[in-house]
């Protein structure tokens, strides 16, 4: 189209005009009639698929607000195609608030092109001269967390011991600060979290910031001690004090003496030995299985467990006075799936950081599309579950990036992740409903083609749908079929 057929249109319709779209995507606050009567006009300039979708916002500058409608919007597209699309975003349209917005997400959530338009200049690409090294934008652009100023306010400005916890979202910076004031104190800490978050990273980060970093830091996993040695491992014994006693040992509370002893999984600990644990927690001093003389000890406790202890003592599994001995200082570590912003920076420190083949040369990259399937995963196993998830799609990878099947081949089945994971998901960062939609519907879908043969007839009324033709629209809806 010629610059001056395009004089006196908006930047919507000189875009579509201008540039060959297989869809557009609108996002309005206009009545709805009034958009009736611009997409008929619209459809004048070229006719090519749109999709509404009308929000409401408090203010054109608010950026929080329009930051979570673009995103919305963004992933209800992406799952619309099977995240199968190259996205464009128009900066024009709109306020320079929202422009700025959908930079910020071009350049980092999202891998998109950016165009711009003016009746001088017609339509043309953006290039935008920076990339900004961040996934979760809302935290940059709203009001600080005004607590997370007040915890930091009294650290030591260096701690390096905790780099190598990688986050950047608000609820992790208000854990590592909590963890960093109570790293130089000796009261003992209780670290609380699913499996796989990185509790003994995190204790670990406290005991080399603690003034015992210099002596040993000694990890237990409690749930591992068969519970007819569970006295022998933490206590020792003396040789002869019972049969395969060959010679006089150490326990983990003598090995440990001076620095730190983390007890991992504390909530598996039967209550027998429980009852022992408390008692050299008070005396500070132990005694050897099979001697009569006790050791002082100087030790400090740092436990970890994936349960509720608190539950654990109202079913009588765990003991109150044990508890509220341990828990002086708690530290909550959030699941992956609610530390928004973090999955994409620890992508990338995987991938450049993986050391299970040392001899590797060239880290593989992941295309964006790989991302997003990643970014949208519930993510059950935690940080754990990434890493060796990310190893997994390297394997199956031939070329030096990760590719979407890769990581669909990588993924674990939905059917391996707890009930709660799919209902119980945590909103108050923002929540895309359709996304689990659509991540179920795919799971049993794709379970009921493989349990059937592929027949179509058969798979449909394993699902509860009508026919064979509601299962291949089904299908092809959820990017399961062409």
């Amino acid at each position: 189209m010629e610059e001056s057929a395009t004089i006196g249109l908006g930047p919507i319709a000189q875009a579509i005009g201008s540039i060959s779209f297989d869809q557009a995507v609108l996002i309005f606050d206009y009545p709805k009639i009034e958009i009736d009567k611009y997409l008929r006009w619209l459809s004048g300039i070229k006719k090519i698929p749109t999709t509404l979708h009308q929000a409401t916002l408090t203010s054109p500058t608010n950026f929080g607000e329009i930051y979570e409608t673009a995103v919305k919007t963004i992933m209800e597209c992406l799952d619309a195609c099977n995240y199968n699309a190259e996205l464009t975003f128009h900066l024009s349209p709109g306020t320079p608030a929202m422009a700025a917005v959908w930079i910020l997400l071009a350049k980092t959530q999202f891998s998109a092109q950016l165009i711009e338009s003016s009746k001088e200049h017609g339509v043309k690409i953006a290039n935008v001269p920076f990339d900004i090294s961040a996934e979760f934008i809302p935290s940059l652009l709203t009001r600080s967390d005004e607590r997370l100023e007040q915890l930091t306010a009294g650290l030591p400005p260096n701690a390096p011991e905790f780099d190598n916890i990688i986050h950047r979202s608000p609820n992790m910076q208000r854990l590592i600060a909590k963890a960093r004031l109570a790293a130089p104190r000796s009261v003992p800490v209780l670290i609380e979290g699913e499996s796989g978050t990185g509790k003994e990273l995190l204790a670990r980060a406290i005991h080399k910031t603690s003034p015992r970093h210099s002596k040993r830091f000694v990890a237990v996993n409690c749930g591992a001690i068969p519970q007819e040695l569970v006295e022998s491992e933490f206590f020792g014994h003396k040789k002869g004090a019972f049969t395969g006693a060959v010679s006089d040992r150490r326990g983990y509370f003598e090995t440990a003496n001076g620095g730190t002893l983390f007890l991992d999984e504390i909530g598996e600990l039967p209550l027998a030995a429980q009852v022992k644990i408390l008692r050299v927690l008070q005396e500070k001093e132990v005694t050897r299985v099979g001697d009569t003389k006790p050791t002082s000890i100087d030790i400090r406790i740092v436990a970890a467990t994936n349960r509720s202890l608190l539950t654990e003592i109202a079913e009588q599994r765990f003991r109150a006075d044990l508890f509220y001995r341990l828990a002086v200082a708690v530290l909550h570590i959030p699941p992956l799936r609610e530390r928004q912003g973090d999955i994409s920076l620890l992508i990338d420190y995987f991938l450049e950081n993986d050391d299970s083949e040392p001899n590797k040369k060239v880290h593989k990259k992941i295309s964006s599309t790989a991302r997003n399937l990643l970014l949208s995963h519930p993510w059950p196993g935690n940080v754990r579950e990434l890493l060796n998830t990310l190893r997994r799609a390297s394997v199956w990878t031939a070329g030096d990036t990760i590719q979407a099947d890769d990581v669909r081949e990588a993924l674990f089945s939905v059917d391996s992740v707890p009930k709660e994971y799919v209902l119980n998901r945590s909103i108050s960062e923002g929540f895309n409903i359709q996304e689990v939609i659509s991540e179920v519907a795919r799971h049993y879908l794709a379970r009921a083609m493989e349990e059937t043969g592929e027949n179509k007839s058969k798979a449909a009324k394993k699902l509860g749908l009508s026919n064979y033709q509601t299962l291949t629209n089904w299908l092809v809806k959820y990017g399961l079929e062409q």
